[in-house]
């Protein structure tokens, strides 16, 4: 979330994404930051055992969303 909260400070549209587990994290983090409106992405959990086709499909599966974020006003 920090990379996230810089690159927007510096103008450049970013989105954070990370595992499912996360979402109370990402919101803790972005208030922390002070960046209320920071976007992110939660992917199905599990991360850290999936294989790479696995991640692919998550991958996949989060695209549209990434895109969605990135482009919204």
């Amino acid at each position: 979330m920090h990379d996230t909260v810089w690159f927007e400070i510096q103008g450049i549209p970013s989105v954070f994404l990370a595992s499912s587990e996360f979402g109370e994290a990402a919101e803790a983090q972005k208030a922390a930051l002070g960046m209320k409106d920071a976007r992110y992405i939660l992917v199905p959990h599990p991360i850290q055992d999936a294989t790479d086709d696995e991640m692919r499909i998550k991958a996949s599966e989060a695209l549209e969303q990434v895109i969605t974020a990135l482009t919204r006003n």
